[in-house]
């Protein structure tokens, strides 16, 4: 029986719909970044206002994207805003020049700053931003894993949402007799591997770069930490399957 893609006309349709989001900010005059030499110490010694002014009439794109953070980040750094200013810029076909520069330099000086005072979800902004402009090979290839990673994970995680389950809760042992999808095996929850020999190097390269290898511990220390979530289940579940298997032996 031939079964109809999940993404028919794949995959000339998802790149389009992808690039539709990505178009320019546009900024009009006396809007923009600044330059990639601004006084960053200042910037963070400046607290952003509670409530932004009311966007005039006729706003543009960029105008229209910083009134946006400037609400989400309300009582935050002016660094802050910047830092969410050049990922909304990265994200886009075009951005400034300068912007790269701009954006790693804030890691490279601001780098303790920034770790304590961002949320996990902008944290994750950041490390996908490093795998589309970061300056070295390694940069990239460690971004663009992380990205990968915690894109499958915030996609798996919000399906489970509709299988009644807290994240905190992990499955039973019991499996239903299927196949897995593309024919690939099951993993062996007593004695796979298959976690620790995905996060590990990702890790071992982390601890290795100078610039986002903080960035990137931090955010795999809290998945380590967190209390649900994939791995954490899959440990829980690890341990209650080896120890129904050392009872059966002690028995």
């Amino acid at each position: 029986m031939t079964m109809d893609p999940t993404y028919p006309k794949a995959p000339d349709s998802l790149i389009s719909h992808w690039d539709k989001r990505r178009g320019p900010m546009r900024p009009q005059e006396g809007e923009g970044l600044p330059g990639v030499d601004v006084d960053l110490a200042a910037l963070k010694a400046i607290t952003l206002p509670a409530a932004p002014p009311p966007l005039p009439s006729g706003a543009g794109r960029y105008a229209e994207k910083e009134h946006e953070l400037r609400r989400e980040l309300a009582g935050q750094s002016e660094l802050v805003l910047l830092h969410g200013l050049l990922i909304a810029n990265l994200r886009k076909r075009r951005f400034p020049d300068h912007a790269p520069q701009l954006f790693r330099r804030l890691w490279a000086e601001q780098s303790p700053y920034l770790l304590e005072v961002l949320s996990t979800r902008w944290l994750i902004s950041a490390v996908i931003t490093f795998g589309d402009h970061g300056q070295t090979a390694s940069e990239l290839a460690l971004g663009r894993e992380m990205g990968m990673m915690f894109s499958m994970i915030k996609l798996y995680e919000f399906e489970r949402l509709h299988s009644g389950k807290p994240p905190e809760e992990p499955f039973g042992l019991k499996r239903v007799d299927a196949k897995m999808p593309l024919g690939m095996t099951p993993f062996s929850l007593a004695t796979g591997g298959l976690d620790i020999n995905l996060l590990a190097p990702i890790w071992q390269r982390a601890l290795d770069e100078p610039v986002m290898g903080p960035l990137a511990c931090c955010l795999l220390d809290r998945l380590n930490q967190d209390p649900g979530g994939l791995f954490r289940r899959i440990g829980q579940m690890r341990a209650k399957k080896r120890a129904r298997i050392a009872a059966r032996k002690a028995q």
